[in-house]
C-alpha cells in the first residue's frame, strides 16, 4: 500500500510517491496541493524537458565530431531586431553586489544581513542534495520570506536573527539535467529543478511579492542552460505557475546565468523567450571554463593551461564578459559578474590584503566595462566590492542606460572561441587533484560550499579540476610550465593521487580524514578523471551515493536521466 510506504505520514496526490524520510515540518511544505502543483508541472513540460535534454546530447556528438558552437543563422532576425524586455521592476534596480550561498539556515540569516542588495539561495551548485538538506531548506526560505527565521548557534551562545533592512532574495533552483530521486512522480523521479521551484513558488508567492518584491516576484536564477529551447521552458513554467497563482504574467522574474559555452551564442534568444520575465544575465565564469573543457572534449587542440591561468584577461573570457554586456543594455536587463570567490585570510594581514586587492581590481575592471553588479562569496568582500562599484557609478543604481558597450558588436565566433594561453604544470594537477577529492568528500556529508586555500569551492569550481585532470590524462599532455617536461600518464595520475591524498590527511588531521568519505570521493574523482568517456556532470554519479530511501533498504529507482 502506497501509504504504508510513506509511513503513513505524507499526504500524497494521486501519482505521487514520498521516498524520503519523514518529518513533521517537512510535512508543512511536502503539502498535497504542493505536491499537486509540482506534479502537474511535472506532467505538463516532462516531454519537453527529455527532448531538450537530448538536444544536448545531439550537440555534443556534432563537437566532438569536430563542429565549432556558432551563432544560429536561423535566429539572426533576433539577434539583429530591436526588441526590449519588460522593464526592470523598482525592487531590484540595484543590484550592485550580490551574495550567493546554500540554503542553510545560519547562512540565509548572515546573507541576507550582509549588506549586499541581493541574496541567492541556493539549490544548485553550493548545496549538496541530501534529503535533509533540500526540505530544510525549503523551510528556511519560508521562515525567511515570513520574516519569522532565527536560528540559535548553542556553541557561540547567539541568536542570529534578520535586521531591518536585508538583502533582496533570489532562489536558484537546480538545472534541468539533475532528478529529485526522493519525489516519484507516475513512477520515476522528478525533475529536480521544478520541485525546486514548484515548492518555493507555492508557499511563498504571496507573501514575497507583498513583503520583498514590491508587487513583483519571486526572483530566481536559471542555471545550466545551453540554448534557447530551455529558456522557453522556464517561460512557460513561470506562465502556468502564474496563471495557477492568478498574478499577472511578467511578475516572476529570473536572471540567467551563462556558464555553458553554447549559451553565449544563443544570449539574445534566451533574452527573447523569458522578454517578459527576464532581469538579465550574469557572467557564471567558473561554469564557463567547464564548459569550455566539456564542449571541446574531443579537440585535442584545445587544452587548457592550469586553471588559476584561465581567468578573465583571456581573450575569449574577456570577450564573453563584454559581449553579454552589450547584449543585456541593448535589452535593457542587467549585465552581472562573476564570482569573486576569495574569503579572508584572517591570520595573515599581508596575505589578506593582497587577496582584497586582487578582488578590488577584479571588480573594477567589471564595473569599468559596463557591468551593473557582482557577485561575492563571503560577506568580508562586500565593503570593498560596493566600494569599487560606486566610485565608478556614482548615484546610479546601474549601467543599463549608460554603458551601452556597442564596440561589442564586433565580437566574433573566433574572438568567443580563441584558445587559452598558458602553461601547464605539476602543481596544477596536483592542485586539481587535491581540491577536487576534498570537495567531493564534504559534498559526499552534506556540504556543497567547502572553504579550501582561501577560496570557497562549490561544484563549478570542482568540475573544473575533474575535466582537466581528464583532458591532460586523454591527450598525453606534457606538464612545461616548471622547465621539466613530464608527460600525464595514468601511472603518474596514480602517484599524484597517492601523494595528495596523504597531504590532505596531514592537513586535515588522521581523525577527520579517518571520519570523513575521503577515500570515496577519492574513487569517484579517480573514476572520473580516467574514464575512457568523458561524464557530463559529476554531480549525476555523485548523486547517486547521497539517495537515502524510506524505508531504509528500498532499493533506489534508477534514475532516466
Amino acid at each position: 500500500m502506497l501509504m504504508a510506504r510513506n509511513m503513513g505520514s505524507y499526504d500524497v496526490p494521486e501519482g505521487v510517491d514520498i521516498r524520503g524520510r519523514f518529518d513533521e515540518e517537512f510535512g508543512k511544505i511536502l503539502t498535497r496541493d504542493a505536491l499537486q502543483f509540482v506534479a502537474d508541472l511535472q506532467r505538463e513540460f516532462r516531454g519537453r524537458i527529455r527532448y531538450a535534454l537530448e538536444c544536448r546530447r545531439e550537440a555534443k556528438k556534432r563537437y566532438n565530431s569536430g563542429e565549432l558552437p556558432g551563432f544560429d543563422p536561423a535566429t539572426k532576425f533576433i539577434r539583429e531586431g530591436d526588441w526590449v524586455c519588460a522593464p526592470v521592476p523598482p525592487a531590484v534596480e540595484d543590484r550592485t553586489v550580490e551574495i550567493t550561498g546554500p540554503v542553510d539556515r545560519k547562512m540565509i540569516i548572515n546573507a541576507l544581513n550582509s549588506g549586499a542588495k541581493v541574496f541567492m539561495a541556493d539549490f544548485e551548485d553550493s548545496l549538496s542534495p541530501s534529503w535533509e538538506n533540500l526540505m530544510r531548506g525549503h523551510v528556511n526560505l519560508r521562515d525567511a520570506v515570513n520574516g519569522t527565521i532565527s536560528f540559535h548557534d548553542q556553541a557561540r551562545n547567539r541568536v542570529y536573527k534578520l535586521n531591518n533592512k536585508i538583502a533582496r532574495l533570489f532562489v536558484r533552483p537546480r538545472g534541468w539535467h539533475l532528478p529529485e530521486s526522493h519525489i516519484l512522480i507516475d513512477g520515476e523521479p522528478a525533475t529536480g529543478c521544478l520541485v525546486d521551484f514548484g515548492l518555493y513558488f507555492f508557499h511563498n508567492h504571496a507573501t514575497f511579492r507583498a513583503t520583498q518584491g514590491a508587487g513583483f516576484g519571486p526572483f530566481f536564477y536559471l542555471p545550466k542552460m545551453e540554448h534557447s529551447r530551455e529558456a522557453k521552458i522556464w517561460n512557460c513554467v513561470f506562465e502556468r505557475a502564474e496563471k495557477f497563482a492568478g498574478i499577472g504574467q511578467g511578475s516572476i522574474r529570473a536572471t540567467v546565468l551563462i556558464e555553458t559555452l553554447p549559451a553565449v551564442f544563443q544570449m539574445n534568444e534566451i533574452l527573447h523567450e523569458l522578454r517578459d520575465h527576464s532581469i538579465g544575465l550574469n557572467c557564471g565564469r567558473w561554469d564557463y571554463i567547464f564548459s569550455y573543457v566539456k564542449t571541446f572534449q574531443g579537440h585535442p587542440d584545445r587544452l587548457l593551461p592550469d586553471r588559476v591561468q584561465v581567468g578573465m584577461t583571456q581573450h575569449f573570457m574577456r570577450s564573453y564578459s563584454d559581449l553579454l554586456i552589450r547584449t543585456c543594455h541593448r535589452r535593457g536587463v542587467h549585465a552581472m559578474g562573476g564570482m569573486a570567490a576569495q574569503i579572508p585570510i584572517r591570520d595573515n594581514p599581508a596575505a589578506n590584503e593582497a587577496a582584497l586587492e586582487l578582488v578590488r581590481k577584479d571588480k573594477l575592471r567589471e564595473v569599468r566595462a559596463g557591468h551593473d553588479g557582482t557577485w561575492a562569496a563571503h560577506p568580508g568582500l562586500i565593503p570593498a566590492i560596493l566600494e569599487a562599484f560606486a566610485s565608478n557609478m556614482g548615484n546610479k543604481p546601474n549601467q543599463i542606460q549608460t554603458a551601452e558597450r556597442e564596440d561589442a558588436d564586433c565580437i566574433t565566433e573566433e574572438d568567443l572561441l580563441q584558445r587559452p594561453r598558458g602553461v601547464r604544470t605539476m602543481e596544477g594537477l596536483r592542485l586539481n587533484t587535491r581540491v577536487g577529492i576534498q570537495y567531493i568528500a564534504a559534498w559526499l556529508t552534506g556540504t556543497g560550499s567547502v572553504p579550501l586555500y582561501n577560496l570557497m569551492e562549490d561544484a563549478a569550481t570542482a568540475e573544473i579540476s575533474r575535466v582537466q585532470n581528464w583532458q591532460w590524462l586523454k591527450y598525453g599532455v606534457v606538464l612545461d610550465g616548471e622547465g621539466v617536461k613530464v608527460k600525464v600518464t595514468l601511472d603518474l595520475f596514480a602517484r599524484v593521487v597517492e601523494e595528495e591524498m596523504a597531504k590532505i590527511e596531514r592537513e586535515v588531521g588522521a581523525e577527520k580524514f579517518g571520519r570523513g568519505m575521503y577515500k570515496e570521493a577519492c574513487e569517484i574523482f579517480t573514476k572520473q578523471c580516467t574514464a575512457p568517456e568523458l561524464d557530463d556532470f559529476l554531480t549525476l554519479d555523485a548523486y547517486n551515493k547521497i539517495i537515502v530511501h524510506h524505508p531504509k533498504g528500498e532499493r533506489p529507482i534508477g534514475l532516466s536521466y
